[in-house]
């Protein structure tokens, strides 16, 4: 069986996390997949989390964006090499979220970094590995800045506290991503109730599933 890769995108408060960990109990309860692996980036090993805390945690001390880029791709190389590759080649399916196209969105549109720079990081962490497939959550930031707020707890990141027109500019970088990859990469409307959400994400994982599958039997006979 062929292991699958399917990435979970939006801004901060998209409620991808939420749709993550409902799809993760959906598979799973309803057999579409032998086995499942559900991680996150940054954050998705041991190194990732210690990774995790100097990117999230807000300080008095200024990160550089270049040394965000740089932080962000040795979390992803290290999390491919420790969980992604080997889980895809056991042919397990992994849920993951955030992903590459994060890496394009808040660093390439939102911190405006020079975009041959961030393809450069992205190439040397991924060594070219690809999602099967992306759902982007898109929702409005202000409404996504309530939901941030209304959070048990009220605490931001550092990114989170990077404002409204931080949050825009990255929404804009998703925008076109699912642009140049209209096959890849699904736009799901985030601005609904998380459950009327879920509902939508299984009308669109569902034909995918079935094609995984079909192409797996196809394989195996």
């Amino acid at each position: 069986m062929q292991g699958r890769l399917i990435t979970f995108e939006g801004i901060d408060g998209a409620g991808k996390t939420t749709q993550l960990q409902w799809v993760r109990s959906w598979l799973a309860d309803a057999g579409w997949a032998r086995s499942l692996v559900a991680t996150r980036e940054p954050g998705g090993t041991g190194i990732g989390r210690h990774l995790r805390s100097v990117l999230l945690q807000v300080n008095d001390e200024v990160l550089d964006d270049r040394a965000e880029l740089l932080l962000y791709a040795a979390d992803r190389a290290q999390h491919i090499a420790q969980v992604i590759e080997p889980a895809l080649a056991e042919g397990q399916w992994v849920l993951c979220d955030r992903f590459t196209d994060s890496t394009f969105a808040y660093q390439g549109l939102g911190r405006g970094l020079e975009m041959g720079l961030v393809e450069q990081s992205v190439r040397m962490a991924t060594q070219g590995l690809q999602p099967d497939l992306t759902l982007w959550f898109d929702v409005d930031p202000e409404m996504a800045a309530k939901r941030r707020q209304d959070r048990a707890g009220g605490g931001t990141d550092r990114l989170e506290a990077a404002g409204l027109a931080f949050q825009k500019r990255t929404r804009q970088g998703f925008q076109e991503l699912a642009t140049q990859f209209p096959g890849r990469i699904v736009q799901v409307d985030g601005n609904q109730e998380l459950e009327a959400v879920f509902v939508i994400v299984k009308e669109i994982l569902e034909p995918r599933l079935k094609q995984w599958l079909s192409e797996d039997l196809m394989e195996v006979s």
